[in-house]
């Protein structure tokens, strides 16, 4: 994934979900931020942003929050990005025997991001981006998610109906220990995520390389899914 007009700037302040307050060029400026979680441990005044020009000069924000620079990281914010990327991976060949991907289709009461077909077999797939990194771990969800849940029991029911399913974790960054989920921010998440499993949804997290106007999947990152890590592993397999 490419993106092309990117600018360095520096993260002000952050008034509501949508905007934030970025230096750039001399100038202060409002710039739409891709990314309504708290994101809290990345937009600290001072933060080394990379932002998107608008081309449309009757936007009411000319620039959108593309990456961050945290430590030696830079992580990517677009939650737009993680489907873009998951498209390109499929398409380039990634997954085996995989055909007729359509994106955005309706199951049940969901509208999960990916149906395809694998060795003739039905298969959906819901994709997350993961931005919350600590001592080179990651988890998800950084807020509640009542929708990410829903969708693990939506990907639980599909496999009773002989779908294949799959819960793929998009990490928008790089160097990582392992996944997560956010036990203590939603736990009911992280129980909805054993459940999945336990019914043979297939977890798969993936980090990415991450330059200022590029992002790419790159390699596999291990899962933990219990509570605690010593409770046991899931690595991530296709």
């Amino acid at each position: 994934m490419h993106y092309t007009n990117i600018l360095p700037a520096t993260f002000l302040a952050r008034p509501n979900r949508f905007i934030a307050h970025i230096s750039i060029q001399g100038h202060t400026e409002i710039c739409h931020v891709k990314n309504t979680g708290r994101c809290k441990e990345l937009l600290v005044p001072g933060a080394k942003l990379y932002v998107q020009a608008s081309s449309n000069p009757d936007r009411k924000t000319k620039f959108d929050l593309i990456s961050v620079q945290k430590g030696n990281r830079l992580i990517n914010m677009d939650s737009q990005a993680p489907n873009k990327v998951v498209a390109e991976w499929l398409n380039a060949g990634n997954f085996p025997s995989l055909t007729k991907l359509k994106p955005e289709f309706t199951y049940k009461n969901s509208r999960l991001d990916f149906a395809f077909t694998q060795n003739g077999k039905p298969c959906l797939m819901e994709v997350k981006g993961v931005t919350l990194e600590e001592n080179d771990i990651v988890r998800f969800p950084d807020a509640p998610t009542e929708r990410g849940v829903k969708h693990l029991h939506e990907l639980i029911a599909s496999r009773q109906e002989g779908y294949s399913a799959y819960m793929f974790f998009v990490i928008q960054m790089k160097s990582l220990k392992y996944f997560t989920p956010n036990w203590q921010t939603h736990p009911a998440f992280g129980e909805a995520l054993q459940a999945a499993a336990a019914s043979g949804v297939k977890l798969l997290a993936y980090d990415c390389q991450v330059t200022k106007d590029t992002l790419l999947i790159n390699d596999p990152v291990k899962i933990i899914i219990a509570s605690h890590p010593s409770n046991g592993w899931f690595a991530p397999a296709l």
